[in-house]
């Protein structure tokens, strides 16, 4: 229950100019931690939890309204600021913070921070908020622990969970706070994280310049987390530094920089100007590279574009390949989409028009796996949203083919936009409405579930289409037997068998 992790430097003293930043060389916390924000206003993403008089802005004690702070739970996935948002709510003035872990604390851990929240109250006048953490591994019992201090105002509840709190969490305790759901975080919001961490103080401070290439590739890799994003240009630095340091030809550049200023270097330069020269390469910044960042993760940089040539030449491969029977080569652009951060729900959608124009009635149940892949992605996100995504992939890649339904719809639109679309047959006319049987409409109409086998001897096209065949099977898959049923079909309802 200790505050420690809690115990970062005062916002209302930030970065004064006689504060020595931290070297390089110097042991330090990880710049995750570092750059963690210490007022919600440094806070990335999330701009819907934090207009002026939110819930956050009252319990972080930014803004004071008639309403006292609520009990919430922060819903959302990992690195979208849950833990952030605990950090700066501890910095409220007033309050006292305590933290448990739903991983390592018991019911009676939770009903000792309740007798000492109480005591506080009563006796000190002060109120404790308590940041519990995966609540979602709360036992009942342990959540049912909670609910006296919640109900009575003895703590005001900070609770974080990855998991649908309708699900883990018992509705008592639901009902008395208010759930806040975070939003997995844009790529400007990453992008303006990784800006300001190469400047600021507490992060590189500016004593490295991240080209755009391998910051592209940090975006690609961060895949939404905040921590993540941070931890990798942490670890990129490390490489850049460490090439840096044994990279000859910089030494000697540095070196050499150095021993011609000394020495009296331009005509007309003296000592001072030296010593400044020699100052001036030493705070030069290092340059984080692509190959530093790929050297960094252990990851490739994907060559990908996502709106240009390489977004739709990997698509297209893609799909040809699933159409081609290939599993193999449509499992290894799937990858490479993802790896690159492709919409998901891109895939997705195109793997649906996939089902339908390369496969059809081949294999009707190809349809129904690429829109469960659709749902699934959906719903659980990535990246265990590959995984249904790849099952759908294997069953396409693997289904027999058939575009005879892709064929038959284009063929129709063709006449239909050629006009060969006459009078609507009247016996196939609307005839519910008044004046209708004047008319004539759905006269002589045979209701086909009268009829033997279902199936009604009659003229259903319009007069100019009469005996034109759209739909023509194949001989793959499922078609191959439902092709001799169209032809018996055809023939019954035209009347040329019984």
């Amino acid at each position: 229950m200790s505050n420690s992790l809690f115990d970062l430097p005062d916002p209302d003293e930030p970065d004064r100019e006689d504060t020595p930043a931290p070297s390089r060389g110097r042991g330090r916390a990880p710049l995750a931690v570092r750059m963690r924000p210490r007022t919600l206003d440094e806070v990335v993403g999330q701009k819907h939890l934090l207009r002026a008089g939110s819930p956050l802005r009252v319990l972080a004690g930014t803004d004071a309204g008639p309403a006292g702070p609520n009990s919430i739970i922060l819903w959302g996935p990992p690195g979208t600021g849950k833990t952030t948002i605990a950090h700066v709510i501890a910095r409220g003035h007033g309050t006292k913070f305590v933290e448990l872990s739903a991983i390592t604390a018991g019911v009676k851990d939770v009903r000792r921070v309740m007798d000492e929240a109480l005591t506080d109250r009563d006796l000190h006048g002060r109120s404790t908020v308590l940041f519990l953490d995966e609540i979602h591994r709360f036992t009942k019992a342990q959540q049912d622990a909670l609910l006296p201090g919640v109900e009575n105002g003895w703590v005001i509840l900070v609770a974080a969970t990855t998991e649908n709190p309708s699900f883990s969490v018992i509705s008592p305790l639901l009902s008395r706070s208010l759930m806040l759901t975070l939003q997995p975080l844009e790529r400007s919001d990453i992008e303006e994280l990784l800006d300001r961490a190469v400047v600021d103080r507490r992060g590189l401070n500016g004593e490295v310049a991240l080209n755009d290439d391998a910051k592209n590739h940090l975006l690609d890799m961060a895949g939404g987390d905040a921590r993540k994003a941070l931890t990798s240009l942490d670890a990129s630095a490390g490489v850049a530094f460490s090439h840096a340091r044994n990279d000859p030809h910089t030494e000697e550049e540095s070196a050499g920089g150095g021993a011609s200023s000394g020495s009296g270097g331009f005509k007309g330069e003296g000592p001072e100007e030296a010593d400044e020269s020699e100052e001036a390469s030493a705070v030069a910044p290092v340059t984080i590279t692509l190959e530093h960042a790929e050297e960094a993760l252990n990851r490739a940089a994907v060559r990908y574009d996502k709106q240009g040539d390489q977004h739709y030449d990997v698509i297209s491969a893609f799909i040809k390949s699933i159409r081609g029977s290939d599993v193999d080569a449509a499992m290894h652009y799937l990858a490479r989409m993802i790896e690159a951060g492709e919409d998901p729900r891109f895939i997705a959608r195109r793997l649906i028009i996939s089902a339908s124009e390369d496969i059809g009635m081949a294999d009707p149940t190809a349809l129904q796996t690429a829109l469960a892949a659709a749902q699934a992605v959906q719903m659980i996100g990535m990246p265990e949203g590959r995984i249904p995504l790849a099952q759908a992939v294997t069953h396409l890649a693997t289904s027999p083919k058939s575009n005879a339904s892709y064929l038959a719809i284009n063929e129709a639109i063709a006449d239909v936009r050629a006009g060969k679309a006459g009078p609507v047959p009247i016996h196939l006319r609307d005839g519910h409405y008044k004046g209708a049987a004047a008319l004539g409409h759905g006269d002589g109409y045979l209701y086909a579930h009268d009829q033997p086998n279902a199936v009604a001897s009659q003229q259903y096209p319009p007069d100019v289409l009469v005996g034109k065949d759209y739909y023509r099977p194949t001989m793959y898959g499922h078609e191959k037997q439902l092709s001799h049923r169209v032809d018996i079909l055809r023939g019954m309802v035209r009347g040329d068998r019984d």
